[in-house]
C-alpha cells in the first residue's frame, strides 16, 4: 500500500511549455508584460510564451501580441482561448497557451503565410484596409523590431 502511494505520480501538464525558456530579462518579454499590464489585459500572464512561439516559428516578436491586442483587446474579450480571432472566433484552443503556439506555428510555416512580408501576412490574415495599419501601430507601441538581448540573434 505504501509503495503504491509513493508511485502515484502527479498529472502532467496538459499544456506545457517548451523547453526552451526565455531568459526572464529578455527585453521583449519584459515589454510584452509591461504594455498588456498598462492595460489591464490578462495577456500579460503569456509575455513568455509570446516570444518563445514567434523566435520559434521566425516571426517578428511584436506580431502575435499585436495580433491579440487587435483581435480581443489582450485577451479580455477572447473566445474559446482564441485571442487571435483566428477563423472568425470559431477555432478552439485547448488553453491561451496552446492558441499562441498553434497560430504562431501556423503564420510560420503554412503555405498561405512563409516567405510573406509582413503587409502581405497582414493581408493575408484580415483583408481589410484598416486592418494592417492598426496592427502595425501596435507593433510600433511595443518597440523596435530589434529590441532582443544580446547574443540571441
Amino acid at each position: 500500500m505504501v509503495a503504491g502511494l509513493l508511485a502515484a505520480t502527479t498529472p502532467a501538464d496538459p499544456d506545457p511549455r517548451p523547453a526552451d525558456f526565455i531568459v526572464k530579462t529578455d527585453p521583449r518579454m519584459i515589454r510584452i508584460k509591461q504594455f498588456f499590464l498598462e492595460r489591464d489585459c490578462p495577456a500579460h500572464m503569456f509575455a513568455q510564451d509570446f516570444v518563445t512561439a514567434a523566435d520559434q516559428h521566425d516571426l517578428d516578436w511584436r506580431l502575435l501580441p499585436s495580433l491579440s491586442m487587435i483581435e480581443s483587446t489582450g485577451g479580455k474579450e477572447s473566445v474559446n482561448n482564441n485571442m487571435f480571432g483566428w477563423d472568425n472566433c470559431k477555432e478552439r484552443f485547448r488553453s491561451n497557451r496552446d492558441g499562441i503556439y498553434r497560430v504562431a506555428a501556423r503564420l510560420g510555416s503554412s503555405r498561405l503565410y512563409r516567405n510573406k512580408t509582413l503587409d502581405e501576412i497582414l493581408r493575408t490574415y484580415n483583408p481589410r484596409v484598416e486592418y494592417a495599419p492598426r496592427v502595425k501601430m501596435v507593433m510600433s507601441q511595443l518597440g523596435p523590431a530589434d529590441l532582443a538581448p544580446e547574443g540571441i540573434f
